[in-house]
């Protein structure tokens, strides 16, 4: 029964039942309040004439009310329940809804021909990540691919991708897990066109800093090494041992690290990225000043959560690139890659051996890599609102886009090098279980990078940026 037919019908009902009294006037509101006008005084008679319909009347509107409540709450939707894994729609919120599908919200499915390159066709992959040249033996880990929920990500497109460049540059800057990144790209790209690497133009360290040109595109591939973001260098200056996972490490985090943030004002499109490296024991200084640290053990200096400064050495980023006058380029936030070490921590026989992916659901971030996750994410949102805004005041903002990897990414325990990473510092092989093979994954990465760089996807990401 529907509430416009059941209104209509007590109104009729109300008419007919009191249009033999004559000497009182009644005024029926559909919400169900009825007002008595008195025209003369009432005998007993009258009164019970009048008493016996008004009854009905109230109780046909409480029946009424109950009916209409009823059927208003079956009509409303259900809530919209996320499962752990939707890490995005847990701090954009309904702002953030999509109009159109989120490719970063999916799961892997199997798909035998998922592989674009191989360590014979793309010989700059480093052997770090090279699991095939070091005989790993099972390749099912080639064969899934990301599959969005509600639509499709486009594979990826090396003649689009250098279109979309031609005459331009593009830069990544963060630790060896975006210089993963950055390879996996350039080994995409190096089956329609051969770059030629131009690093030591510019620098002696030719493993931490990489430029690659592709002459027949004019463009420039690069990666600036600043695992920190921010200015950082050993405690000691004996440190020792290329900054050793345990050695303490000293951060400015008002500073931008300058290997990057002097270089960086002439590029189109910047992919930022940190992580892992802010596991290690910090010192953190503000204004030249110390300020406390993270796991030093020193004495008399005040602990300070790694979170603190995670977070401020992406707001010193953001705020560097917004305020370098000749910067007009994309900036994109990579978001967090969590590692996948079982059996123990990764300096105590920890390791990745499996071979296949977790599927929906079956695995969620741990705890600490959560607040890395939203650390980052709510910095970015707060300089996307600071971008928002200059606009607003006809005032030039930035461009900025966020690649979501960190949900594709926690999925795929089985796309890392385990025992058969190679570390470019020593002759020696350790279980990473933080870098990706080549190919392996980390290859769906770029897949998201060309989806956001495509025209009408970089319109629609500048239109869901608004700030309500």
């Amino acid at each position: 029964m529907s509430s416009p037919w059941l209104a209509s019908f007590l109104q009729k009902l109300v008419i007919q039942s009191l249009s033999p009294i004559t000497s009182t006037t009644m005024k029926i509101h559909i919400s169900g309040a009825v007002e008595l006008q008195r025209s003369a005084k009432l005998t007993p008679q009258k009164r019970d004439i009048i008493l016996t319909p008004t009854l009905v009347l109230l109780v046909l509107i409480s029946l009424y009310l109950f009916m209409d409540s009823s059927i208003r709450l079956l009509r409303q939707p259900a809530p919209t329940l996320y499962p752990h894994g939707r890490l995005r729609s847990q701090f954009f919120g309904s702002r953030e809804e999509p109009k159109k599908c989120d490719v970063f919200q999916g799961q892997w499915v199997p798909y035998p021909n998922a592989t674009y390159y191989t360590n014979e066709t793309c010989p700059m992959i480093s052997d770090q990540q090279n699991c095939l040249k070091f005989g790993r033996p099972d390749i099912e880990f080639l064969q899934w691919r990301w599959r969005p929920d509600g639509c499709e990500l486009p594979p990826f497109d090396a003649l689009e991708f250098l279109d979309i460049v031609k005459g331009k540059s593009v830069g990544f800057v963060g630790d060896s897990v975006g210089r993963n990144q950055m390879q996996s790209l350039l080994c995409l790209l190096s089956g329609v066109s051969k770059p030629e690497d131009i690093t030591l133009r510019y620098t002696t360290d030719a493993i931490n800093f990489k430029r690659w040109f592709f002459t027949d595109y004019n463009f420039t591939l690069a990666a600036f090494w600043a695992p920190f973001l921010v200015r950082a260098k050993d405690w000691t200056e004996d440190g020792g041992g290329g900054h050793a996972r345990s050695i303490l490490m000293s951060l400015h985090l008002d500073e931008p690290e300058p290997s990057w943030a002097t270089e960086i004002e002439g590029f189109d499109y910047v992919i930022i990225s940190a992580g892992q490296w802010f596991y290690r024991p910090m010192v953190f200084y503000e204004n030249g000043q110390l300020i406390g640290c993270s796991s030093c053990g020193l004495d008399n200096v005040t602990e300070i959560s790694r979170f603190y400064g995670y977070r401020m050495a992406f707001r010193t980023t953001f705020q560097t690139l917004m305020g370098i006058k000749g910067y007009e380029g994309v900036t994109f936030l990579r978001t967090f890659s969590a590692d996948h070490f079982e059996n123990g921590p990764w300096n105590d026989g920890g390791n990745c051996i499996r071979t296949r992916p977790f599927g929906k659901g079956e695995v969620k971030l741990k705890m600490y890599d959560y607040e890395f996750y939203k650390t980052q994410v709510e910095e970015f949102r707060a300089i996307e609102r600071e971008s928002y805004m200059l606009r607003r005041r006809k005032i030039k903002g930035h461009k900025l886009r966020l690649l979501d990897t960190t949900e594709a990414s926690l999925m795929r325990p089985d796309g890392h090098p385990n025992a058969l990473g190679h570390s470019p510092h020593k002759n020696a092989s350790f279980n990473d279980c933080v870098h990706w093979c080549m190919p392996g994954p980390i290859d769906t990465w770029n897949e998201f990078l060309l989806e956001s760089m495509r025209p009408q996807e970089s319109a629609a990401m500048m239109e869901s940026s608004r700030i309500d």
